[in-house]
């Protein structure tokens, strides 16, 4: 007997003893990284001890076997996975509830309006999210959206331009989703408003771009409509402009022209792998279904990501009755009806490029001669018919 109440005794003091120190480590913030910040990823499924060992050896706890006796006690709360930022010396149960709270470090992802999935793609991977290639691989994929656009040909136009907050563990597919899903919303809103069909004004005759036989605008189809709004898009920068570029497609549709849209060959550039930032001469001949110099009609797709207004443009389009738009050097554009007044808005254009007002200078006024004194006498005395010296 008294063996076993020494026994007891000794546990006793043992069980006090560590009592006293857990309560010690759990309660002591703890810092034992020298750099100003430390991120610890914890993938999914890592079991609680070998989440107190990924951060004991970055120092961010002191002991392991205090965080596993903490989270033992609250397993009822999960550990979350994700990528954690730790920056300040922090104790055992403060750790435990940032992680059983998910509060991970997010990256911040701000996609423009007009980015293509390629600029996207180029951005997550600088970010460390994903490789271009693997988001590329789920963006050519247009299954989740095979509801709205059943003959779009990948996700493009409907990654919708947005600021976004991903962790790092985020898939390519999560992220996709997700600028789909805020698409959608958008969609939403805009069918709120969207005619059932936008028929442009008749051109008038007088126009001197040659109507097509039997040329008519059908109503547009979701991927249709996404599709023009990317070509609105990408040809200007200003929210007011927007309805009046939709114009100008939407007559050039009509009288069955090629649109000539200059960011439809960057596309098609884009997708042979031959990025430019500017469209010479030669490239207008690139052979590919996105050209639309070589091709009436809408590209088989859209060529980037439009944002809210370049949307609304294309279901309410401004009434005109111009063909033509040329741009001037304040980020908007000179608009034109015919052929003659486009030229001319071409040559304000190179003339801004010069450093030259837009207008040339009014020719100068010639004086009249001034009349002398005999011109004026002969005149007296001319002779008037009938009349006699």
């Amino acid at each position: 007997m008294r063996r076993v109440a020494i026994a007891l005794l000794i546990l006793i003091l043992l069980a006090g003893a560590f009592g006293v120190w857990l309560r010690s480590e759990l309660e002591h913030p703890y810092r034992g990284y020298s750099q100003a910040q430390i991120f610890v990823d914890i993938p999914r499924g890592t079991p609680r001890w070998k989440i107190a060992d990924l951060l004991q050896q970055n120092g961010v706890i002191h002991s392991r076997i205090a965080f596993v006796a903490l989270s033992l006690r609250h397993r009822r709360r999960v550990l979350q996975a994700g990528e954690y930022l730790f920056d300040q010396p922090m104790a055992p149960r403060q750790v435990f509830d940032q992680i059983a709270g998910g509060h991970i470090f997010v990256h911040v992802v701000v996609v423009p309006e007009g980015w293509t999935m390629f600029d996207i793609a180029n951005e997550l991977a600088r970010q460390g999210l994903t490789t271009k290639e693997d988001f590329l691989r789920v963006a050519r994929d247009p299954s989740p959206v095979r509801d709205i656009a059943p003959r779009a040909p990948s996700l493009e136009g409907f990654l919708f331009p947005s600021t976004y907050q991903f962790s790092r563990n985020a898939t390519p597919e999560e992220i996709a989703e997700t600028m789909v899903r805020q698409f959608r919303e958008e969609w939403t809103k805009l069918q709120a408003i969207a005619p059932p069909s936008v028929t442009p004004d008749p051109i008038p005759k007088s126009h001197s771009v040659r109507q097509a036989a039997g040329s008519v605008v059908p109503p547009l189809s979701p991927e249709q409509l996404v599709t023009l709004a990317s070509l609105v898009e990408r040809e200007t920068p200003q929210p007011s402009e927007r309805p009046m570029v939709a114009s100008v497609f939407y007559n050039r549709l009509k009288l069955g022209v090629p649109l000539q849209c200059d960011p439809t060959v960057q596309y098609a550039l884009d997708l042979a792998g031959k990025p430019t930032l500017k469209v010479t001469p030669a490239d207008l001949h690139v052979p590919s279904p996105y050209n639309t110099y070589l091709h009436r009609g809408l590209p088989p797709g859209p060529i980037a990501n439009p944002g809210d207004a370049s949307l609304r443009a294309v279901v309410s389009p401004a009434h005109t009755h111009y063909l033509y738009f040329v741009a001037d050097d304040s980020g908007g554009h000179f608009f034109a009806s015919t052929l003659e007044e486009h030229n001319r808005n071409v040559v304000r254009y190179r003339r801004l490029l010069q450093g030259l007002p837009a207008e040339p200078p009014p020719p100068p006024k010639h004086k009249k001669p001034a009349r002398t004194r005999n011109a004026r006498h002969r005149r007296v005395l001319k002779k008037k018919p009938g009349s006699h010296r």
